[in-house]
């Protein structure tokens, strides 16, 4: 019997067995439809489960990945080696007093709904942001002038040994893009969004403001990972490519979109390999250009095939 079958087996007082699945297309899962295959695909909706998940990961040495809802992540060809933990139905939202607690698999657009029907202002910005409360958390997600710290209280985490630990805002060193996550293996469970009473039309009206904006402005019609490219200090990642002209360069299914520059959409079965070799050739053209290195925005996960 193989580690992951005596690693099944452990779990199956906890974690049902509809929530556990073996070679799983990743593609299923992102939204760039690229990837390989998770070897266990594993989608808790407990507190009970995640902690079952890891006890057991690490009694058996298998390493876990986490993923939320693949918004800003790319795949690669070679699949998930291990147990990806998909926190996609651990998204219970509440509310109390002025302070909106989500869970980490819930969409960070579900939240800046919910406030809205609250009455409560501050996560107007977010009202578009693809992706999952603890994406948006790891990243410090942002649009339209707003992100995730302006309005962030606290965060619940669980660490790889299964103790829960409660993190200020402070204790997370949010900035640009970046978070406490990307150097600690911290689950994230859920955090704790302090907003403020709002007028309703008020809040409406802005978050139509910038849903128009960015179906506008971005290429929603083709499946894709959001910007791809962390903003350089004093330019424009988009606005660099775009005087490269590189909108339209295309590596296999990968294509600069041509609607914003900022944009790699898969229009013809791409694979992940395509998307690399895209951004390499993108950061080589503007380095070239304009002496300016681009960093990626986007997360790795997986082997190379």
């Amino acid at each position: 019997m193989s580690d992951y079958q005596h690693f099944v087996n452990s779990i199956s007082d906890d974690v049902l067995d509809e929530n556990i699945k073996t070679l799983e297309p990743i593609k299923q899962h992102t939204f760039t439809k690229l990837g390989g295959v998770a070897d266990l695909f594993i989608t808790p909706s407990s507190f009970t489960e995640i902690q079952a998940v890891l006890k057991q990961a690490k009694k058996f040495n298998i390493p876990v990945t986490i993923l939320g809802s693949g918004s800003n992540v790319i795949v690669r060809d070679g699949g998930i080696r291990g147990i990806t933990l998909c926190l996609t139905k651990f998204n219970h939202i509440s509310i109390k007093n002025d302070a909106i607690t989500a869970q980490s698999g819930a969409a960070i657009i579900a939240v800046s709904n919910f406030a809205l029907k609250n009455e409560l202002t501050g996560l107007e910005f977010a009202c578009g942001i693809p992706g999952s409360v603890g994406g948006a958390l790891y990243m410090n997600a942002g649009a339209y002038g707003g992100q995730i710290s302006d309005v962030l209280e606290k965060a619940r985490v669980i660490t790889r040994n299964g103790e829960i630990v409660t993190m200020s805002k402070e204790e997370l060193q949010l900035g640009y893009r970046k978070s406490i996550f990307m150097n600690r293996d911290y689950v994230i469970l859920e955090a704790e969004f302090q907003l403020k009473q709002g007028d309703h039309k008020l809040i409406k009206r802005e978050m139509d403001e910038f849903t128009i904006a960015r179906q506008s402005k971005q290429p929603l019609e083709y499946p894709s990972c959001g910007s791809v490219f962390k903003r350089p200090p004093g330019h424009y990642a988009g606005k660099l490519i775009q005087d490269s002209k590189l909108q339209g360069t295309r590596v296999g299914g990968a294509e600069v979109s041509k609607k914003h520059a900022g944009f790699i959409v898969n229009i013809d079965q791409a694979t992940s390999n395509d998307y690399i070799d895209l951004i390499n050739v993108i950061k080589g053209t503007v380095k070239k250009n304009f002496e300016i290195d681009l960093e990626t925005e986007v997360i790795f996960l997986g082997e190379e095939s």
